[in-house]
């Protein structure tokens, strides 16, 4: 996708207070002095859901600028954490340009996309507006600034947010979302105490430390075992074997991002290609989510607790009593 830049970004000094003109600099020179852009890319699994037709009908574009705007305003914490500058429509994908205007916005985002609450609050609200009660809908994101593509170094947190802020906005707010905005803002803002009703602040996830690091070695059937990240080849090894049940292991894994909902999306996703796809992906996204966290230990204790001995045994290359496969024919 080339997207084409415009003028440069102009910013406007924001009005001052009288008596807070010094404090008032200070929190607006805070914020110009961080600021970064990228490009949201937001695709439905779901047939009948093409989120770009859906923009460019006049009806349904105010109510998908609002799903947007209130989902990423709950991972940044507020409304001004990030702009959305332009959202363009290349079938199947809708292509939101954001740009951030403070390091702490950004780094909130990046924790909320990483363990999914992103996903999950667009999902959400698109049930709600589509009258999918019995569906979700599916959603395919992936984030990307220039040629480089986010999504595989999430959990490399400090190197996304220098990539962020070093790909400066290279345009102003399109004229269109300035008025979607202003249409935004009426619906959520009643000064004079009349007209539309306030809508609810969405809540922002919690801005937590990075967790400790996970420990150097753990116990498997009284043997000392190094942990370590989950390589690609844990990844293969475990989306070759694990056969229908990595929907159990997913849920065994205890990871916000894999709820019964992402596993439900993942199965939709996936269908057309196959078990071995869908074991991957959930593992993926686990990785992803978790960075540091998504251990050889945890895995294996995951695969433990679903009755998958056998296959945590392949997985360490320790000898076991049978192989998996015959484990699993007199399972079936």
């Amino acid at each position: 996708m080339n997207l084409h830049p415009v003028d440069p970004l102009l910013l406007p000094p924001p009005p001052q207070e009288p008596g807070m003109a010094d404090d008032s600099r200070k929190m607006v020179d805070g914020l110009q002095e961080w600021i970064g852009s990228a490009y949201l890319f937001v695709e439905s699994s779901m047939e009948k859901v093409i989120l770009p037709n859906l923009y460019q009908d006049p009806q349904q574009k105010p109510a998908i600028f609002r799903v947007l705007k209130l989902a990423l305003a709950g991972c940044t914490g507020s409304q001004d954490g990030v702009q959305i500058l332009k959202i363009h429509c290349s079938n199947p994908q809708l292509i939101v340009h954001m740009k951030f205007c403070g390091l702490e916005p950004c780094t909130r985002f990046l924790r909320s996309y990483r363990e999914g609450a992103l996903r999950a609050a667009l999902q959400e609200s698109l049930v709600a507006l589509l009258g999918h009660a019995q569906h979700l809908v599916p959603l395919h994101l992936e984030l990307r600034v220039g040629s480089e593509r986010l999504d595989l170094m999430l959990q490399e947190e400090e190197r996304c947010l220098r990539c962020i802020q070093q790909a400066k906005p290279d345009r102003l707010r399109d004229e269109e979302i300035g008025k979607l905005e202003d249409a935004f803002r009426s619906l959520t803002c009643d000064p004079g105490g009349g007209g539309a009703p306030k809508a609810s602040a969405p809540k922002a996830p919690a801005y937590s430390p990075p967790p400790p690091a996970p420990a150097q070695t753990f116990v498997f059937q009284g043997q000392q075992i190094a942990n370590r990240p989950l390589s690609l080849e844990d990844r293969q090894k475990f989306a070759r074997s694990v056969g229908r049940k990595w929907r159990t292991v997913g849920r065994a894994l205890n990871c916000r991002a894999l709820r019964e909902q992402d596993l439900d999306c993942l199965a939709y996703e996936y269908d057309r290609d196959g078990l071995y796809e869908q074991a991957f992906q959930m593992l993926h996204r686990f990785v992803l989510a978790e960075g540091r966290r998504a251990t050889l230990q945890r895995l294996v204790e995951a695969l433990d607790k679903s009755s998958l001995t056998s296959l945590a045994e392949d997985l360490l290359g320790l000898p076991g009593q049978r192989e998996y496969q015959e484990q699993e024919e007199k399972q079936d």
